[in-house]
């Protein structure tokens, strides 16, 4: 049977948990950082251990696994970094992702790890694709001020492999390249101490005699391209890409659940003529986010997609409620607590694939069989199920 081609689905891993949760709702390929060298110092990161225990993880599932070291580097943090770098190659680390021109040579002249440019590097055109490609990147990620058509013309005409955003925060900064939290804030936002500075309120004053306004006018609206899904395909973009390394668990599993999905049903059916669509939309709504748009992916972002709004929780819609460890088919889901919920409500099963599991919790017991009015947090509860799927590991999450 005929099978259509479909790009790499790469997903944030801000940690070795959340890379579990990646890999196991299907994404092809996850990036993630270790403890220095990369932008999101805020992020947990990764130790030396947990970076092997990750790729050990992914490798055995066929993902592969990018370390981003794409800050920008001094004299004193190459010094630690060739040392770095030797490390990185005798674990197996699948490419690494960079946009200073001296780390890229050194990771081309003692290592065997492909390079990625990262989008810091503002690739926006054919050239500058090409002059990447003659200084050993693989494949670029292109800025984010990239349509979707540029993108196919930079990998056509360059011959290199391009890697695009697809979902997640925007930047109101060229690819990245802000300094406002330095001014703001003290903290080199090149250097991974990025305070998100544009999601302030600000107040402006534009004359003598009018009245300031507050205002949010640098913070962007969110990216959403799987109504566009179908473009990335047909311009033959190598890898789709999920921003959100400081974002939740739920954050990525639902993500990767979505285009995951969405993936392997054009792959078998070359199209997306489904009502599955209508639904894979309904679930990115239910992770925290601003307002969706598409950016620049079809035609060049306006001044609608800035976000003029408080930063709250108020798009919050699910919160994660625990994992399930364990099913016995037809009698109990067994669950472990993250966040209290009561007897009378109903929760959600969110399962690699297919629809979520909704169960109303008119009874639940502890592990020796007590009745429970309440589960509290790292409590492991059972809770009574009439479905026939064995599931194991997979999150559960309750409306707010």
């Amino acid at each position: 049977m005929k099978e259509f081609y479909t790009p790499e689905l790469l997903a944030p891993a801000g940690s070795l948990e959340k890379l579990k949760v990646a890999v196991d709702y299907g994404a092809d390929a996850v990036y993630l950082g270790a403890l220095k060298f990369g932008l999101r110092s805020a992020a947990e990161n990764f130790t030396d251990q947990e970076l092997i225990e990750g790729i050990e993880y992914a490798h055995a599932k066929n993902v592969k696994v990018y370390i981003v070291l794409n800050g920008f580097l001094h004299d004193e943090d190459l010094e630690e970094l060739s040392e770095y770098l030797k490390f990185l190659d005798s674990i197996n680390i699948d490419a690494a992702i960079i946009s200073d021109l001296g780390v890229i040579r050194l990771v081309k002249e003692m290592t065997s790890i492909e390079v990625h440019l990262s989008t810091q590097a503002s690739c926006l055109n054919v050239e500058s694709a090409k002059f990447w490609k003659e200084q050993g990147c693989e494949r670029v990620v292109v800025g984010r001020e990239v349509s979707i058509k540029e993108a196919q013309k930079i990998k056509e005409e360059a011959q290199v492999e391009v890697e695009s955003f697809v979902h997640g925060s925007m930047c109101m900064a060229y690819s990245g390249n802000c300094v406002i939290s330095n001014f703001t804030q003290g903290r080199d936002s090149n250097r991974g101490g990025c305070a998100h500075s544009c999601r302030f309120e600000y107040s402006i004053k534009l004359d003598d005699n009018l009245e300031k306004k507050r205002a949010y006018f640098m913070s962007s609206t969110d990216l959403n391209g799987l109504r566009v899904l179908e473009e990335f395909i047909k311009a033959g973009i190598d890898s789709i890409k999920v921003e959100g390394r400081m974002k939740s668990n739920l954050y990525a599993a639902t993500i990767c659940k979505v285009f995951s999905e969405a993936l392997r049903f054009y792959k078998k059916n070359g199209h997306f003529l489904s009502d599955d669509l209508l639904k894979w939309e309904e679930e990115l709504k239910k992770v925290n986010h601003r307002t969706y748009t598409q950016a620049n992916l079809i035609e060049k972002a306006g001044a609608e997609t800035i976000f003029d709004e408080r930063e709250s929780d108020s798009s919050v819609s699910y919160k994660v409620i625990g994992k399930v460890l364990d099913t016995e088919p037809g009698k109990y889901i067994y669950l472990k607590v993250q966040n209290a919920f009561n007897q009378n409500e109903s929760i959600e099963l969110l399962p690699y694939e297919g629809d979520c599991i909704k169960i109303d919790i008119n009874e639940f017991y502890d592990l020796n069989n007590e009745p429970l009015k309440r589960a509290n947090p790292s409590s492991i509860v059972k809770i009574p199920y009439s479905g026939t799927q064995t599931l194991k590991n997979i999150m559960v999450r309750q409306e707010c």
